[in-house]
């Protein structure tokens, strides 16, 4: 899921010394040989290890197969229960018996890969911004997350249609669905984009880039099987964002997971990180850390 605010990637500046009154030695000549001279300090940066994991490590590939193989193993009973329904009962307009099965499924980090978006503000030592992140959707280069493809094979098999509900605004919808097929998801029709600006007669939130309305609109034309997202507000609709919050709102819903709904994972960015703002929004990371003492 790509929040309207996502994180900024925090940098430490070095510190600036006052030069004093000295004779300087002379020059050492510089190293050769395998060491080399010295390579620039790179500030640092809060999301270097999350994003080379996503990009890198076998771990983050087999917990995404995982979800969507889980998620497959499931598609036969949720057709046949025709009680079966993911969305919670407060978002649940109308009866879901005798409509046509759906899963919705969010995009960034659900579907689509953006990584190398993340990696590019890395490496130039920026952080997110609306301008460059459509950009970024406009090249449409975003790979699919592992599973889904195999996943989405097999619900479509079954006559399960796929339905995308982003935080992507709606002016993005075409590079969106381009990207999507070219990655080989199908997409059923411009109707199931259900992106940030989808307008959701008689259905009001707080927030914009809230989703529970979208999901009701989801749920009067389909059964809506299964959820897939990288966060908790891909699921249900959060109005606590706390630590505390969340953590309640899980235990109330704890037994959906793995069940009919299915969590990708996401370290880069979300609405767990965005609880730490400001100038001092790394120490207040860091005073965060449970260190067990």
């Amino acid at each position: 899921m790509r929040p309207i605010l996502l994180l900024a990637c925090a940098a430490l500046a070095l510190g600036a010394c006052k030069s004093a009154s000295f004779t300087a030695p002379a020059a050492a000549p510089a190293a050769t040989g395998p060491v080399g001279p010295a390579a620039p300090t790179a500030p640092a940066d809060d999301n270097l290890n999350a994003v080379l994991w996503v990009q890198t490590a076998v771990e983050y590939r087999a917990l995404s197969e995982q979800a969507y193989r889980a998620a497959a193993d499931r598609l036969d009973q949720a057709l046949k229960e025709r009680n079966w329904d993911a969305l919670v009962p407060e978002e649940r307009a109308n009866a879901a018996t005798g409509l046509k099965p759906a899963v919705v499924l969010d995009v960034d980090e659900t579907v689509l890969d953006n990584s190398p978006y993340q990696a590019r503000l890395i490496r130039d030592g920026k952080s997110y911004d609306d301008a460059t992140w459509d950009l970024w959707v406009a090249e449409k280069k975003a790979k699919a997350v592992p599973g889904v493809v195999d996943f989405a094979k097999a619900a479509t098999a079954k006559g399960v249609t796929l339905v995308y509900i982003s935080n992507r605004a709606v002016h993005l919808k075409e590079a969106t669905l381009a990207n999507l097929r070219a990655v080989g998801l199908p997409v059923a029709g411009d109707d199931v984009f259900l992106g940030l600006g989808t307008v959701v007669e008689g259905c009001t939130q707080p927030k914009a880039s809230e989703k529970n309305c979208r999901r009701q609109l989801a749920g009067r034309k389909y059964r809506v099987l299964m959820q897939f997202g990288d966060q908790l507000g891909d699921f249900v609709q959060v109005k606590d964002n706390s630590a505390a919050g969340h953590a309640a709102l899980y235990d109330e819903y704890a037994d959906w997971f793995g069940e009919r709904w299915f969590m990708l994972p996401n370290p880069t960015y979300g609405a767990w990180e965005t609880r730490y703002r400001g100038e001092a929004r790394r120490q207040a990371k860091r005073d965060a850390l449970d260190v067990a003492e």
